[in-house]
Parts: C-alpha cells; structure tokens; sequence
C-alpha cells in the first residue's frame, strides 16, 4: 500500500506544478500584451520630414573626401570662411574675385556668416565680358559679393525665407530639406558646409543685387 500512495502523492504534485505553470503562462501573455502595442504608437514620427545634418547635394562629391586635404570638409571646418574657399576646387574663381575685391580679411575676420558661394560654373554661366566688367570694377564686384554673405550662421531648418545681406539687399530662399533655391533661379549644389565662422551653401548661379 506504501507504494501506491507515495505514487498518488507525486501524482498530486505534478498536477499542482503543471496548473501552475498554465496559470503562469496567463499571466505573462496578459502582461506582454501592452508592450506588442508599443512600436504602433511610435509608427507616426517616422513620418516626419528628414531634415540634413550633414553636407548635401549633388555638387559634394566634387569635394576631396582626404581629410589632409585644405579642400576637404573636414579641413574646411577648421579655418574662416575665406581660407576655406581657397582650398575647395569648386570655388576658385570666387576666391579670385574675393581677392580683387580687398574682402578676405573681413571675410574671415566675421564672428559668424552664411555665405552663397557661387560655383566655378555659376561664374562660367556669365558671358566674359560681363565678367572681366565686374571684376575690373572694385565697388561693383564689392557690391555682388557681398550680396552673397547674410549674418549669422543659417542651418537647412534657417534657411527658407528672407535675409538681409551685407550689401544691403534681401536673398529668398525656397525649399526645405536638402533641396533649395535661392532668388527663385539658382540653385543650392553643395549645403551645409562648415567653416569656423560660416556656413556656406554652393550655389549655381552668381546672385545679383537689384540696382
């Protein structure tokens, strides 16, 4: 008779374990339930527009990528705006004017600036005796650029609307992301490079103030 009810007993226990584990099992998938709901309530924010935080736009890729090249971003962001602009290959001919005009120390001499600095092609889409007019004309070519320049470092989420540039007249700029225009026409091919006193965008189109 031992036998049979040391069996009975061991029967009795696994039983109780087995009930318990069910009961268990219930209590977890109720709990789990809340949290399975979780990643829909996140779903909305995923939907918003993305904003750059970094350079954009087609015209980048020009950009020498080695760091120990004056050119690169990275050297950029170390040196004021001027210097920075003598190293990038697409900005030679600015730099020439900027040179002509007397501006480079006032350039980077700023506390803080962003600069729409026309491309090598922006000024190759100047007929070249329009050109060499400008260039030959110091208050004149003073006036272009600093019709480029606006206070104040501008990000991507800045930089839609009005500024008041250096020179006294207002830029529009329209887009929003990583696509802008600025005065209706020219076009943003490089954003959002830094320098130690400027936030330049490579447009291309050279700006011109209204006489």
């Amino acid at each position: 008779m031992r036998p049979m009810k040391l069996t009975a007993v061991a029967l009795a226990a696994t039983l109780s374990l087995g009930l318990a584990a069910c009961g268990g099992n219930d209590d977890d998938s109720g709990a789990a339930a809340p949290a399975s709901s979780a990643p829909m309530s996140s779903a909305p924010a995923s939907s918003a527009p993305a904003m750059a935080d970094g350079q954009f736009g087609p015209g980048c890729a020009a950009v020498p990528t080695d760091a120990s090249n004056p050119g690169s971003f990275a050297a950029m962001a170390q040196v004021p705006v001027a210097t920075a602009a003598s190293g990038n290959p697409l900005l030679s001919t600015l730099v020439t004017a900027v040179k002509q005009a007397g501006l480079v120390d006032s350039l980077n001499s700023a506390q803080g600036l962003t600069v729409f600095a026309p491309s090598n092609d922006a000024f190759g889409k100047l007929p070249k005796a329009d050109l060499d007019k400008v260039l030959a004309d110091k208050k004149m070519l003073t006036d272009v650029l600093t019709y480029h320049v606006v206070e104040g470092k501008l990000g991507p989420d800045q930089l839609a609307g009005a500024h008041k540039t250096l020179q006294g007249g207002e830029v529009t700029v329209a887009g929003s992301g990583t696509e802008f225009t600025v005065n209706g026409n020219s076009m943003v091919v490089c954003g959002n490079v830094q320098t130690a006193n400027a936030t330049v965008y490579i447009v291309d189109s050279v700006l011109m103030p209204k006489s």
